[in-house]
């Protein structure tokens, strides 16, 4: 069986399980937290990093270059565009994504969420709303201006969709949403990809394990 080491609440564990979840694919988690020195882990990641993949014999760290393997190797459910300039912007997107989009939504989700409850300490609301105001504002209009006036980017719900949703689910666990009169087409991709049934089950498990449940 496959396996995916791991843990909630990361946005690229997120993206894999539910790259398998909307497959239809059986898998286990084995729970693991980054970077934790873990030798036996590091075995497998000598990054540290999460999540790491096991199919068989073969072990894949990195979100992105998980979830492409799972769509060439399991490819009778399809969550990549066929045309291959689509499945190229989706892969931009993925990068863009888990780049800077990824950083900065991951600042408000370690001061707002992480600092009170790991560390018993207040956030930096100076350092959140510098991010709020001004460094994310240029990225969201850019994401804004990539999205069909209607629906998904590519027509169907895809892994484009799912990238540039997911690390606003974390900014969301620590009080910040995409504003829906600056950005209504985003604001309307985030509802829509939460409702999907494979991220909807995937998201109501992570509520239970980050203690929304």
């Amino acid at each position: 069986m496959l396996k995916v080491h791991g843990v909630h609440g990361s946005p690229f564990v997120r993206k894999v399980l539910i790259t398998l979840e909307f497959k239809g694919l059986g898998y286990e988690m084995v729970t693991q937290m980054p970077f934790s020195g873990d030798e036996d882990y590091k075995k497998l990641n000598p990054l540290g990093k999460i999540p790491t993949l096991v199919d068989g014999n073969l072990t894949l760290g990195d979100s992105k270059v998980i979830c492409r393997y799972l769509e060439s190797a399991y490819p009778e459910v399809p969550f990549y565009p066929a045309d291959q300039a689509e499945k190229a912007m989706a892969d931009w997107y993925d990068d863009f994504a888990s780049g800077p989009v990824a950083e900065l939504a991951a600042g408000i989700f370690f001061q707002r969420f992480m600092r009170p409850r790991a560390f018993q300490q207040e956030p930096d609301e100076v350092l959140i709303a510098n991010i709020i105001d001004k460094k994310l504002p240029p990225l969201l209009r850019y994401i804004e201006g990539q999205l069909p006036s209607e629906a998904y980017l590519f027509g169907v719900f895809s892994i484009a969709d799912l990238t540039l949703v997911t690390p606003f689910v974390n900014a969301s666990y620590a009080g910040y949403d995409v504003c829906s009169d600056a950005y209504p087409k985003f604001a309307a991709l985030i509802e829509a990809v939460r409702g999907e049934p494979a991220v909807a089950n995937i998201l109501a498990n992570e509520a239970k394990a980050l203690g929304f449940g």
